[in-house]
């Protein structure tokens, strides 16, 4: 991974707990959501996808701030430039 920089595209993965339907996907940028359950049990909701930078990153973290859902992890994957 080259270094990442606030303007680096990259692919994220974002965890929040609860459990949300893949119809916020259109909501959260069309980033694919899914539902586990972790090792004690608890239900979470995994975003994974592609952003154009880290303003869209903050702007997707507001999302799930405003809609009241605690924010468990955020972890970039990958950038998209060598």
């Amino acid at each position: 991974m080259s270094p990442l920089t606030l303007g680096t595209p990259a692919t994220y993965r974002i965890i929040v707990q609860g459990y949300l339907d893949s119809s916020w996907s259109d909501d959260f940028g069309g980033l694919a959501v899914s539902n586990e359950v972790a090792a004690d049990g608890s239900r979470q909701t995994v975003l994974t996808g592609w952003l154009v930078d880290q303003a869209a990153l903050f702007g997707l973290m507001v999302q799930i701030r405003d809609l009241g859902v605690p924010l468990l992890s955020v972890r970039c994957l990958e950038d998209t430039e060598d």
